[in-house]
């Protein structure tokens, strides 16, 4: 059966989750799945952000479902996806954006630096790899009876481009993305047979809440990009309509940057 493009790139009868959807590239996001058709739950740990975003979604004549939890507690997940099935009564996509730095620091302190920092400690590295990590972990295990029980279902992890390229003193951040990379593609690969797609994205430099408080910096960074500057949190969510779409149902276990050519420097 022949469809038309509008077809393939529509959300329309479909319902999503999407984690740290209170602001930024979460936010962003959860708008564009909306505009595209879809209704969205949005889950962040602050009440008031996730409201706001809610309240945006049904302007745009979407449901929205509004919940504060903190996804690196699995019990919490499991609530979460719950409350979900039971509003919507099922979840066709699950976007895993929660994350974040957290510590910018070497993992111990480095002989003859000026700068007077460091150990990472042990909660320092847990809270990165369990926000970053163990959260994607927690809601596709909560998703994945429903999604392989029906046979369909599209899972989007948020990556970064310090999973293939470093940067100092973020050695838990880099490490912890870098897993998502491979979780993706391990998780594509087991759910494939159910025709569960499992993809990442990698945002280069988008500037979200954090980084609107350093914006000469922000400013000096985008300079060094081909484009000369950052990206919007609604490109972030044009790449993920695709990637959630019919449009690709054929592209599993793939990790796409989106980062202003930023490889290129």
């Amino acid at each position: 059966m022949q469809h038309s493009l509008q077809d393939l790139i529509s959300l329309k009868g479909r319902s999503a989750i999407v984690t740290g959807a209170g602001a930024g590239i979460g936010k962003g996001i959860a708008l564009a799945l909306a505009q595209a058709g879809s209704d969205v739950a949005v889950v962040a740990r602050t009440k008031a952000d996730v409201e706001a975003t809610a309240s945006e979604i049904k302007a745009l004549g979407r449901k929205a479902l509004p919940i504060a939890a903190d996804v690196t507690r699995s019990a919490e997940v499991d609530a979460l996806v719950k409350r979900v099935l039971d509003t919507f009564g099922k979840i066709d996509i699950l976007v895993n954006n929660v994350g974040g730095g957290g510590v910018s620091k070497p993992v111990i302190p480095l002989p003859g630096s000026k700068r007077a920092d460091g150990p990472v400690t042990d909660d320092e590295c847990h809270r990165v790899l369990d926000v970053n990590l163990t959260s994607a972990f927690y809601c596709c295990r909560a998703v994945g009876p429903h999604m392989l029980g029906r046979g369909s279902g599209k899972i989007i992890n948020i990556t970064s481009p310090t999973s293939e390229r470093p940067i100092r003193r973020q050695v838990p951040y880099s490490s912890a993305k870098a897993a998502i990379n491979q979780f993706t593609r391990a998780l594509a690969q087991e759910w494939a047979p159910y025709h569960v797609n499992v993809n990442a994205i990698g945002p280069g430099l988008t500037v979200n809440r954090m980084l609107e408080a350093k914006r000469d910096l922000v400013e000096k960074m985008a300079a060094t990009l081909p484009f000369g500057r950052t990206a919007l949190a609604s490109e972030i969510g044009m790449l993920a309509v695709y990637l959630a779409s019919p449009a690709s149902d054929f592209m599993t276990g793939e990790v796409v940057y989106i980062e202003g050519g930023q490889k290129l420097m």
